[in-house]
């Protein structure tokens, strides 16, 4: 029974680690082309805006306005991405839909963390703006490649 429980929890602790590396590392890799550039400018989306006033200070007094930023960009770039005009077909990616799942948990973990560490807040806020970055690239690589 206890080694059942032991087996159990090592292995949600390694799935949770796998979980989170994965997401680092995609959000570390880069395509060759900037595409988000297009996307941002064509939807007006905000989130380089949040990255930049991140770096400054006084950031944590308008917590509460960079993460609505940030979660309207998000609920725009995945419909955009789930329903962008025949750009691809079946909708989202495994990696788009794990990514999607870290902004929610990155959301949670800033919602909690911002009453007792800014930094984390901010390094959750980053890690949003990293996985909306993702997304504009992705959208654009659709767009320029359907115009090819």
């Amino acid at each position: 029974m206890i080694s059942s429980i032991f087996i159990l929890v090592f292995s949600a602790v390694l799935f949770v680690y796998w979980f989170r590396y994965t997401c680092v590392l995609m959000l570390r890799s880069k395509s060759p082309r900037d595409y988000a550039a297009r996307v941002v400018e064509a939807n007006q989306l905000s989130y380089p805006s949040v990255e930049l006033r991140l770096s400054e200070e006084g950031w944590d007094n308008e917590m509460g306005q960079l993460l609505f930023s940030l979660k309207r960009d998000y609920r725009l770039l995945s419909y955009l991405l789930q329903h962008g005009a025949d750009l691809n077909v079946g909708g989202s990616t495994l990696e788009q839909r794990m990514l999607m799942i870290d902004f929610k948990i990155m959301q949670g973990w800033c919602t909690v963390s911002r009453f007792f560490s800014p930094v984390s807040s901010r390094a959750a806020l980053r890690e949003m703006a990293q996985v909306l970055d993702n997304f504009a690239n992705s959208m654009g690589e659709r767009v320029a490649s359907a115009a090819d």
